[in-house]
């Protein structure tokens, strides 16, 4: 089954609200509720079941660059790992909303990429704005699953 740009659309705000929903986890059930909430949505919108995932965080350097695994991304996104001591959990920033601008698109088949900004709006009202690119491959229910990220601070000159 093809991939539309509707379901890239959705995919990303489903990327977006379960980020919120760490943030949201984090503020009322502290780190194992924030944990619990990120290891569901790492399931529903990673695609870890069909192989490695090819994650480079925003915020990641050294041996711990990549997070091909789930733990490695759950660590970055909940932090609180010793195997990953320079994780802070960007997924427990107080974040309220997701927007993203698409900057293009490639669909083939059942795979399709995505490359634009994500802005994050956290609980002050605060925006942080990255470079982005998802990589996308159907599961085997049909759900879009996240198979390449990217992410980078924006250049500046």
């Amino acid at each position: 089954m093809p991939i539309e740009e509707s379901q890239l659309e959705a995919a990303r705000r489903a990327w977006g609200d379960g980020l919120v929903s760490i943030s949201r986890a984090y503020e009322a059930e502290g780190i194992d509720g924030a944990r619990q909430t990120a290891s569901q949505i790492l399931d529903v919108a990673y695609g870890y079941d069909l192989g490695p995932v090819l994650f480079k965080p925003t915020l990641s350097g050294g041996q711990t660059t990549f997070r091909t695994t789930k733990k490695g991304a759950l660590s970055y996104f909940v932090g609180h790992d010793a195997d990953y001591p320079n994780d802070s959990g960007f997924g427990i920033k107080g974040w309220r909303d997701v927007l993203s601008e698409t900057a293009a698109s490639f669909m083939h088949g059942d795979v399709a990429m995505w490359m634009g900004w994500m802005i994050m709006i956290d609980k002050e009202g605060q925006i942080t704005k990255v470079d982005k690119s998802f990589g996308y491959k159907f599961g085997p229910d049909n759900t879009l699953r996240i198979v390449l990220h990217h992410s980078s601070l924006p250049y500046e000159t």
